[in-house]
């Protein structure tokens, strides 16, 4: 894990944020393949769709990456990080995440689920943007250069440990209240948009590009997020290619292929039972407690 946070920290010092940060996914789909295989963990049917489709849209993405401005040293970081957009920007992000924190935290966190996963996702975007500087300091000090004494390297170090600290303390009071399947989907959404937003503010990385190449990476980006929701909401699911058959009208399935309907279940014995068993699933899984697919 460790090495992974180090090539992860390096991408982000040589790649867009808008690139490096939805990319993130992949690291979900490698965990539920390896699970499967390691774990004895079942990845049905929706699972496989959603690696796939998260594959797909990480193409997409790479194929229309945007490019940031080039940025080499921490004067020029400096001089990004006091842009008025970006002050604004973050000054907001504080505000609100002080709001929720002090405010609505207290008095709906343990029933909405949005809470606590807006926090850390909107306290993540500063970090990213703490990252990037740090990733150029770094690169500059391996070069040769002070960096140790310019002001500016401590206060994002200072930065990015709190942003962190903060991040791990609300998410895990998220996972800890609600169903994960439920929780990963949505704060990856979160994240990713509010460091994508970041992102366009401090280094302008949508400004020179084209409508094609926008409308790529948002169509990537929706991608990954559908894959992502598949692979996690329904992961509980026991449905197979097996099951498609049972579950179409054998009678109608020949004609037009129309789904079987809930009373059309009673009407041949031979496939009540599986139907029956899909009924019993689908309100087991309506049964969970708040922040459970019924409530999102």
């Amino acid at each position: 894990m460790g090495a992974g946070e180090v090539a992860n920290f390096a991408a982000y010092a040589f790649a867009p944020a808008t690139l490096v940060t939805p990319l993130g996914a992949l690291s979900v789909l490698v965990s539920a393949i390896l699970s499967s295989f390691f774990l004895n963990e079942k990845l049905n049917l929706h699972g496989k769709i959603g690696c796939l489709l998260s594959i797909l849209g990480s193409t997409v993405m790479v194929i229309h990456a945007p490019q940031e401005e080039e940025v080499e040293t921490l004067n020029e970081m400096s001089h990004k990080l006091g842009d008025p957009g970006f002050l604004v920007f973050a000054t907001l992000v504080v505000i609100v995440s002080l709001i929720l924190i002090v405010v609505v935290g207290p008095r709906h966190g343990q029933t909405n689920i949005l809470v606590y996963i807006t926090i850390c996702s909107v306290i993540g975007a500063l970090s990213v943007s703490c990252v990037k500087g740090l990733g150029i300091a770094i690169k500059e000090l391996l070069a040769g250069k002070a960096v140790l004494q310019h002001p500016l390297f401590w206060i994002l170090l200072l930065c990015l440990t709190v942003c962190v600290s903060t991040q791990i303390n609300y998410l895990n009071r998220a996972l800890d209240i609600f169903n994960t399947s439920i929780v990963t989907p949505i704060y990856y959404v979160i994240f990713t948009t509010s460091v994508l937003t970041c992102s366009a503010i401090l280094f302008k990385e949508w400004q020179h590009m084209a409508a094609d190449d926008i409308i790529g990476t948002l169509s990537g980006f929706l991608t990954i997020i559908v894959g992502i929701f598949l692979l996690h909401a329904f992961k509980d699911v026991n449905f197979t290619l097996a099951n498609l058959p049972v579950s179409l009208r054998k009678d109608e399935r020949a004609a037009n292929g129309t789904l079987l309907s809930t009373y059309d279940c009673f009407d041949h014995d031979e496939e009540s039972s599986a139907c029956l068993g899909e009924m019993q699933s689908t309100e087991s899984l309506s049964g969970r407690r708040n922040g459970s697919l019924s409530a999102f």
